[in-house]
């Protein structure tokens, strides 16, 4: 072997022994460094250390940043509770009162009857008050030393009393500045010196369906109070019916926005909520079953902050809402039975849908085109009318002063006069 060989032999041998020894030193270090990893990691998940009854809470804190929590934020300062205080009335607002003399067995109503308006709360005795029921609201605004909060009208509807509790506990006696049956809402308003946080509206028309909301407000009542829930907006531009509380017959329709926020008893009259902690929307109802009796979930729905605002602004400026009035009072024809459509309003047979009037007031509209009890109103503009619901939509899609062709029927014939709408009183 020459000297060549032997030289490139020893570099053969050298090369050999540097790998090995780095292979070695690497898979050690590899080795020791997954070992550390490992026990570092199980160290940190169970602690086997201490004796039994020595369990501790761990001092890792999670800080989220979560959009809603923030929203949440927002708004819950200005989420109150409201109480309805009521004394137990018999009420005998019923159909068969409205429509005895129909039947044969009452006066049925004049044409000259009037709504009778209870009396004021402070002029009646207070200390028999019995807590009616509980919803929520929202403080949206604060000048000349008041707050006001938008609710709903049914959660304030039939009060001698109202009180409202704050979210930091505080409970203040509340006054109704106007009320709106039809959109459902009402304006409350109270002392603001309690008051540190008033909520923000939003675009009701920018949102679309997916985007994530909160629900605030008091479900069950005020022991829940300031409850949060979330969902998405499930629909835009929702129409359904609205219904007499007492009657439960359609009285007209709504548009509304839909959710699958939970939504419960006691959340009515709290705020919708957006990403950005603005509102809305106000919580109105939830659909808990459907027509033919299936249960139904994530159904709830809301008043968009555009008609609220817009709602609101009216109740505080006049205390009420003016819409066109004919000036008379109905029901759907199909609560009068067969018989009496016959045998007293003496309808056609094809005739098996519309408003039947049973009462009409005095210096009305109605009064003075000629309407009269037990006229059957069967169309508004040649729009087809089949219940008080498609009388009112037409109806409220008309403004003060405009001009109207209503036809009806009366003994069997129909007729058809124009008039001029008046503000309702």
């Amino acid at each position: 072997m020459n000297n060549n060989s032997k030289s490139g032999l020893w570099k053969v041998a050298l090369v050999a022994l540097i790998s090995a020894f780095l292979g070695v030193g690497l898979g050690f270090w590899g080795f020791s460094h997954f070992d550390n990893h490992q026990s570092t990691s199980t160290q940190s998940v169970t602690d086997n250390s201490g004796k039994a009854g020595t369990t501790k809470i761990s001092n890792v804190t999670v800080k989220s940043n979560n959009q809603m929590t923030n929203a949440f934020k927002k708004v819950k300062g200005s989420v109150v509770s409201v109480i309805n205080y009521q004394r137990e009335e018999q009420d005998d607002n019923s159909l068969g009162a409205l429509f005895g003399s129909l039947y044969g067995n009452g006066n049925g109503g004049s044409d000259n009857s009037q709504d009778q308006q209870g009396d004021d709360s402070d002029s009646k005795d207070q200390s028999k008050l019995q807590e009616s029921s509980e919803g929520s609201g929202v403080i949206y605004a604060k000048q000349d030393g008041k707050a006001y909060i938008a609710t709903n009208n049914h959660v304030v509807s039939g009060s001698q009393k109202l009180e409202v509790i704050l979210s930091d506990g505080s409970k203040i006696t509340a006054k109704k500045v106007g009320t709106d049956s039809i959109t459902d809402l009402a304006v409350l308003s109270i002392s603001a010196d309690k008051v540190k946080s008033i909520a923000t509206f939003g675009n009701s028309d920018a949102i679309n369906p997916g985007e994530s909301v909160i629900a605030i407000g008091s479900p069950l009542g005020s022991q829940y109070a300031t409850s949060v829930t979330e969902g998405i907006i499930s629909a835009k531009n929702r129409t359904i019916d609205t219904t007499d509380e007492k009657t439960g017959q359609k009285t007209g329709q709504a548009t509304v926005l839909q959710t699958d926020t939970a939504i419960n008893p006691g959340n009515s009259g709290g705020p919708l909520v957006n990403a950005a902690g603005q509102v809305i929307g106000i919580n109105s109802m939830k659909l808990a079953s459907s027509t033919n009796g299936t249960s139904v979930e994530g159904m709830g729905f809301a008043i968009p902050s555009n008609e609220v605002v817009k709602i609101i602004n009216q109740l505080v400026q006049n205390g009420k809402i003016e819409r066109p009035s004919l000036g008379i009072k109905v029901a759907d024809l199909d609560q009068v039975p067969n018989q009496q459509q016959q045998s007293v309003l003496k309808l056609p047979d094809n005739v098996n849908s519309g408003v039947l009037v049973y009462s009409v007031t005095d210096n009305s509209v109605a009064k003075a085109a000629g309407l009269k009890k037990y006229d059957v109103i069967v169309a508004l503009n040649d729009k087809k009318v089949d219940n008080i619901a498609d009388l009112h939509t037409q109806l409220y899609n008309h403004s003060v002063g405009d001009t109207v062709k209503l036809s009806f029927y009366r003994d069997g014939k129909e007729q058809t006069v124009s008039l001029k709408l008046t503000k309702a009183d």
